[in-house]
């Protein structure tokens, strides 16, 4: 499956990206309307730049899905902080969260959320030469993680295990992270298991933490490597957006129905 657009008017970490395929599907749009959707920028392979400008991701792929494609809305992308996503939802700034974003307790208080379209987990990377072999090995380090995000909160109950004995660096982006680890500046990251195994595949000299955990404890399929947590993505509405965020529901299910999740899933993920 190819679903690709570039982006369009480039300025600015608050530039809009428009994502605009053709009208099509049985919902609520006519076409008149276009859905603003805040996303942290990169996060590949969820959402990301090419070279040549262009927007690509399994994000942006199953945005194209349901919003154009099922209900017929124009849509665009808009770049936001992760970190501050979801005051910049309430205030307006765009319609819909559509950013890898886990549902939690915490951000359900503020939000409400799509039924669950992807299940992740939190892990860890480390130098492929690290002497860091398990968990426990963290302990008097210095992890990197990106602000705002499940992985920084995972981070957070890793040093509440260790008796605060672990120090958190938090970048504005998990670009920041890698490159902290690349350059000796912390020894792990902890992030999502496919944005770090994007990051693995495109540099040989890290690798992921090996180990069972949360995932083999639920008696979930387990990846095979250390799991954290247990985690589920949806889009985020304000929790004054019922009739849309219902229309989304229906149109997650839709392409689950017809095979389109299926296709998506298999471009960007393996297994």
């Amino acid at each position: 499956m190819k679903r690709r657009t570039y982006l369009k008017g480039a300025a600015g970490a608050g530039a809009a990206f428009t994502l605009a395929g053709c009208l099509g599907g049985g919902g609520g749009g006519d076409g008149s309307e276009t859905i603003t959707i805040g996303s942290d920028i990169p996060y590949r392979p969820f959402e990301y730049e090419t070279t040549e400008g262009e927007l690509v991701g399994f994000d942006v792929d199953i945005a194209q899905a349901v919003f154009t494609d099922q209900l017929g809305y124009e849509h665009e992308f808009q770049q936001t902080s992760f970190d501050g996503i979801i005051p910049s939802l309430n205030n307006g700034n765009f319609r819909v969260i559509m950013s890898a974003m886990t549902i939690t307790e915490e951000r359900a208080e503020q939000i409400d959320f799509s039924d669950p379209y992807f299940t992740a987990y939190q892990t860890i990377v480390v130098l492929n030469d690290s002497e860091i072999a398990a968990k426990e090995d963290l302990k008097g380090k210095t992890v990197g993680v990106q602000k705002g995000t499940t992985g920084a909160a995972a981070a957070e109950e890793l040093a509440s295990e260790f008796g605060g004995d672990l120090t958190i660096q938090q970048y504005d982006q998990i670009t920041g992270a890698f490159d902290a680890l690349i350059n000796n500046q912390v020894v792990a990251v902890i992030n999502d298991n496919t944005v770090n195994a994007e990051f693995v595949e495109q540099n040989g000299n890290v690798k992921f933490l090996e180990g069972e955990g949360a995932a083999a404890e639920q008696g979930k399929n387990a990846p095979p490597y250390l799991t954290l947590t247990v985690e589920e993505y949806g889009i985020g509405f304000r929790q004054d957006d019922d009739e849309l965020r219902e229309e989304v529901n229906g149109a997650l299910q839709a392409i689950r129905d017809d095979g389109t999740y299926d296709e998506i899933y298999s471009e960007y993920f393996s297994g």
